[in-house]
């Protein structure tokens, strides 16, 4: 199968929420990138559903989440993943 580039970006809706469980989560993907403080890409041969859901298996059902199939092109500036890691990844 192949993979693809997904973005993930979310909103924890609950004050004083750990972060933990979800940066475990999308860690667990063998190539990750942090991007912006919610913001992260994921590289997967899963659908962006079964990505979703995986993230919301650790988020409550308050919590807001959006996972994009990257396309052909991107843009960016001051990311918190390196340039290299972008360029590499973002327009596969």
């Amino acid at each position: 199968m192949m993979e693809h580039c997904y973005i993930i970006s979310y909103d924890l809706c609950k004050p004083g929420r750990n972060y933990d469980q979800l940066y475990e989560e999308i860690k667990s993907f063998p190539q990750w990138g942090h991007l912006t403080q919610s913001t992260w890409a994921v590289i997967s041969s899963e659908d962006s559903e079964s990505i979703r859901n995986r993230i919301m298996s650790v988020l409550d059902s308050s919590d807001r989440v959006i996972v994009i199939k990257s396309g052909q092109e991107a843009a960016w500036q001051n990311l918190m993943a390196s340039n290299d890691w972008a360029r590499k990844n973002l327009i596969l």
